[in-house]
């Protein structure tokens, strides 16, 4: 059994450990609260936004088709993986490693493959394969519609020019505190809509359909991208919270437990010395 000391220093060394994960827990709860509204107040408008493009471009002629939805033999893929800039969030940055290894390793096998992060641990984590074109983890330091716009035209100028065939975003979507729903979408092309479309409805345009889809494609991709990096920033401020949480009753307990093996070793030193006193005292009189 460890002596008194040695406990009295785990027993310290908990204690404030528990008091920095506590204090984290309570700092990532107040910051989920504004990132959930944001998300939240968003999600409807970007997709409604995407379900009328989609809409809109399925009734357009072949020749008439955007830059952004032209279907090409998929031979270079870019990933774009979006973590945190920061750890102690569970499993949160892993499951989007895993999955970006499982689509490059499986999915994408025959294709030459890159990456682009947002997010210093998917950077950290792809680097060594001399993959990653570009890390744009700096988003997250003013995290504003405009910063995220100017990656989503990066995206689409290197899609129009041929450099990538196919561009997919992967990140945590936001469902709860507890939970995040890993995500993989298709950003370019444009992916048509599934099913019958409502094309028979009266509507008049103004200016003409094409050039209303011309518009709305470029907002309609920044927004898609920029729904994807505010998921994914809810995620890790709930995936945080809920892992600090753990971490603080783990520690209350581990502290509970050192509590009571301190007072058994204190109680057994007690018991010892007063042997050893009643011990010597029989002696002497003997």
């Amino acid at each position: 059994m460890a002596n008194l000391k040695e406990i009295r220093n785990r027993i310290s060394s908990v204690s404030s450990t528990m008091q920095i994960t506590s204090a984290m827990k309570m700092v990532s709860a107040a910051k989920l609260k504004k990132a959930q509204d944001a998300i939240t107040a968003m999600r409807p408008y970007s997709d409604k936004l995407t379900e009328l493009l989609q809409s809109l471009s399925a009734t357009l002629d072949g020749d008439s088709g955007s830059k952004f939805a032209t279907q090409r033999e998929v031979k270079k893929v870019l990933i774009v993986a979006i973590t945190s800039n920061r750890g102690l969030a569970g499993a949160f940055n892993s499951n989007i490693i895993k999955e970006v290894t499982n689509l490059t390793n499986d999915t994408y096998a025959n294709q030459e493959v890159s990456y682009l992060a947002i997010g210093k641990k998917a950077n950290d984590a792809f680097k060594k394969t001399d993959r990653v074109i570009a890390n744009k983890s700096e988003v997250f330091d003013e995290l504003t519609f405009d910063n995220v716009a100017e990656i989503a035209e990066m995206l689409m100028d290197k899609f129009v020019e041929g450099d990538f065939d196919k561009i997919e975003i992967v990140y945590n979507k936001f469902k709860n505190a507890a939970t995040q729903i890993v995500m993989t979408e298709q950003f370019l092309p444009i992916v048509p809509m599934e099913g019958e479309t409502n094309t028979n409805t009266d509507y008049i345009f103004e200016p003409s359909k094409v050039e209303i889809v011309e518009q709305l494609i470029p907002k309609s991709l920044k927004t898609q991208l920029y729904k994807s990096v505010r998921d994914s920033f809810a995620s890790e401020h709930g995936a945080r919270m809920t892992a600090m949480h753990k971490a603080t009753d783990n520690a209350t307990e581990l502290r509970d437990q050192l509590k009571l093996t301190y007072n058994k070793a204190r109680q057994a030193a007690i018991t010892n010395e007063i042997l050893e006193i009643v011990g010597g005292a029989e002696a002497l009189n003997n």
